[in-house]
């Protein structure tokens, strides 16, 4: 049997507490009070509280404090807040403005006060709700994609037995099928271990190891690395590194970023060259930050299609084979890192191409 909803009435005066506890209680609310705001947020920290009614104007502390510093406890469940208010429209939208979500003036009405506190009940489950089955779409994709690696993993390494020819002289027909196999699962364990890490940034438990990191050999590495890739596309990949920043970040999670970008700039260009670029400068809030420019000569991004892009799974109107979820993975590293990511299509220099920003603070 599902237990009463609990309210918190905050009024410092005590036939006020007494009018709208009585209201409510017969209406089978389980009722806490608080004479003032102090008492009233140690009650918030202590226990579980569905719904705050809390009056506007009382000493120590006023019912906007309150508000304020109730909102300022991101570790808190969603819980509404109703003021209580003898004062003008411009005192409720005060309360409003600084996070609470409804309001009713003085003297109380029996009527309009049930009928708000069951209006804001249905926000505050539906919240719940959506949140709870938030976090079982979370757990459940990411058992299963922990699942799925298990057996990926153990099919990679059989075909790399087989290929090497350890169980036996295998035909070339049979080493060519062993090979686009061995592709395919390659590619799925990629896209399994993305969303696997996808949903580790989306719940908070991704832990990355923050270490001064010399950002020029960093990218100097994934350049060479990718050489090979625009060399069997007729392409240039150059660099024009010459700044030295030191940034404070995990290496292999920023090695992921830039393996990413510079390869889908490979990816998605036939002909020209990719540039990658390292420059420092100040950013908005008058700090140094290194400002990284991966630039190709590709075909671009439509400009209906650059607000969605770093979105997971969406992948554009192109007819390459990926996951959606590069960009979108790349966007929550940055973002760990204290830096932005920006994207910037056409180029102006060139009637097509498209140039990726990162931006991250140097120390």
């Amino acid at each position: 049997m599902k237990s009463p909803d609990r309210l918190l009435i905050v009024d410092d005066v005590p036939d006020n507490l007494f009018l709208v506890r009585t209201i409510l209680e017969e209406e089978g609310y389980e009722i806490i009070t608080a004479s003032n705001g102090y008492e009233a947020l140690k009650v918030i920290e202590s226990e579980p509280i569905d719904l705050v009614l809390l009056d506007v104007m009382m000493p120590l502390m006023d019912g906007y404090e309150v508000t304020r510093r109730i909102r300022a406890m991101k570790e808190l469940p969603f819980i509404p807040i109703l003021l209580i208010t003898a004062y003008d429209r411009a005192n409720a939208v005060k309360g409003l403005d600084l996070g609470a979500d409804e309001f009713i003036r003085k003297p109380i009405e029996a009527d309009e006060l049930l009928a708000r506190v069951r209006s804001l009940l249905r926000l505050k489950h539906s919240i719940a709700e959506r949140d709870r089955i938030d976090r079982q779409r979370q757990d459940f994709v990411s058992r299963l994609t922990h699942d799925l690696r298990t057996p990926l993993v153990a099919a990679d390494r059989m075909l790399g037995l087989l290929q090497d020819g350890v169980l036996g002289e295998i035909s070339p027909q049979i080493g060519e099928a062993l090979t686009i196999m061995g592709r395919s699962n390659r590619n799925l364990l990629e896209m399994v271990n993305k969303l696997l890490d996808v949903y580790r940034y989306e719940s908070g438990s991704k832990t990355i190891n923050l270490q001064p990191l010399n950002l020029r050999e960093l990218l100097e590495q994934v350049v060479e690395e990718l050489k090979p890739i625009a060399i069997s596309k007729n392409l240039e990949l150059t660099a024009e590194l010459d700044q030295a920043a030191t940034v404070k970040g995990d290496r292999l999670e920023l090695l992921r970023v830039f393996n990413n970008l510079i390869g889908n700039a490979l990816k998605f260009t036939e002909a020209g060259s990719v540039h990658v670029s390292l420059n420092l400068a100040q950013s908005e809030a008058n700090k140094s930050e290194a400002i990284i420019a991966i630039t190709d000569t590709g075909a671009g991004i439509p400009t209906e299609e650059q607000p969605f892009l770093f979105q997971r799974f969406r992948q554009g109107n192109h007819q390459k084979q990926g996951s959606g979820l590069g960009l979108y993975l790349s966007h929550y590293i940055i973002s760990a890192h204290d830096g932005k990511i920006l994207v910037k299509s056409p180029n102006p220099d060139t009637p097509q191409g498209s140039t990726f920003f990162v931006h991250l603070p140097i120390i």
